[in-house]
């Protein structure tokens, strides 16, 4: 009896079944990295001759140089500008007026503005007792009295406005009213302190100083002179 041949579909069916499908949890195979590309190297620096380098350190002292130059310039003009202006400032001259009886620590004294631009605001004076020869006298200040601006100006003097005002010495040295003691008031030495407003910026205050007055005999009557005159 002759043997059924079996087909070959049927075998190719067995193999496909008992072949296991990929299971899904399996990883993809990693992709190699691409092979990296060496940068370029950079190129060396260009080399410069003696010569060069000379030349361009004389070409940067140039410039540095000129910058300095430029600066010293700018602070000769603001120090200029600021000498100019301190020199424009108002400052009071002082005199004595002439006084014919009593003593010369009753004398009346003016101060007047001379600046023709400027006015003086806030005017305050101050007399000092610089000293009094051979007596050990400490300077002392001492605030003004009888102070008179002219009238509607109060604590202002204007372009060539005087002021007038006395100072109190006799009172330093406890004299009666009507005592001339010329012995005193001879070897004495005054000057005047006046403060007031800066022009245009009333917040800041100046502050100056008159040069030395004496008693000048020479003068008929004596008077309060400075001592350059």
């Amino acid at each position: 009896m002759a043997q059924k041949k079996k087909s070959p579909s049927k075998s190719r069916k067995s193999a496909s079944s008992g072949a296991r499908p990929p299971s899904s949890g399996t990883k993809p195979r990693a992709r190699k990295p691409a092979p990296r590309t060496s940068a370029p190297r950079p190129l060396p620096p260009p080399t410069t001759t003696l010569q060069q380098e000379l030349r361009m350190m004389a070409h940067s002292g140039a410039q540095s140089l000129q910058s300095l130059i430029v600066f010293l310039a700018v602070l000769v003009v603001i120090a200029g500008v600021g000498i100019g202006a301190w020199a424009m400032r108002p400052v009071p001259v002082y005199a004595s007026e002439e006084q014919k009886a009593g003593s010369p620590f009753d004398a009346t004294f003016t101060a007047e503005n001379r600046s023709p631009w400027f006015a003086m605001k806030g005017l305050k004076f101050a007399c000092v007792l610089d000293h009094v020869r051979a007596s050990g006298r400490e300077p002392t200040l001492i605030e003004a009295t009888d102070v008179r601006f002219p009238a509607g100006s109060a604590g202002e003097l204007k372009p060539g406005e005087q002021a007038t005002f006395r100072c109190p010495f006799r009172a330093l040295f406890g004299l009666p009213p009507m005592n001339e003691d010329y012995g005193v008031v001879q070897r004495a030495q005054i000057y005047f302190h006046a403060s007031y407003d800066l022009p245009f910026i009333g917040t800041i205050r100046l502050s100056d100083n008159s040069v030395p007055f004496v008693l000048n005999t020479r003068l008929l009557p004596p008077r309060w002179t400075s001592k350059s005159e």
